[in-house]
């Protein structure tokens, strides 16, 4: 498993949500929403500061990280912040280790 955020989507967030450098973005499993690896779970991002990540990637000045007790949701795939240029804004993506593009 492992946390990949593309400079772009890290840039997005920092602008989007009126960030500095130095701040923290959890990555959370949350009730609801359109996952595709759980049922009936999707993710969400929000500022906040680590406890204990299991996951944690630094990009643009900004900490993205998934608490060690949520990397279950991931069932052993890689976590990816994305910024989609059709839709003008980053995404959340879980993909297969494997696969080199697109989400699951």
């Amino acid at each position: 498993m492992r946390l990949v955020v593309e400079p772009e989507a890290a840039r997005w967030y920092k602008r989007e949500l009126g960030l500095d450098d130095g701040e923290q973005l959890r990555v959370f499993v949350r009730l609801g929403g359109c996952g595709s690896v759980q049922p009936g779970l999707s993710l969400g991002i929000m500022k906040d500061e680590s406890r204990s990540p299991g996951l944690r990637e630094e990009r643009e000045g900004l900490v993205f990280f998934m608490e060690e007790d949520q990397l279950w949701y991931l069932d052993a795939k890689e976590l990816h912040l994305v910024y989609d240029e059709a839709e003008r804004e980053a995404v959340i993506e879980v993909r297969d280790a494997r696969m080199k593009g697109g989400a699951e």
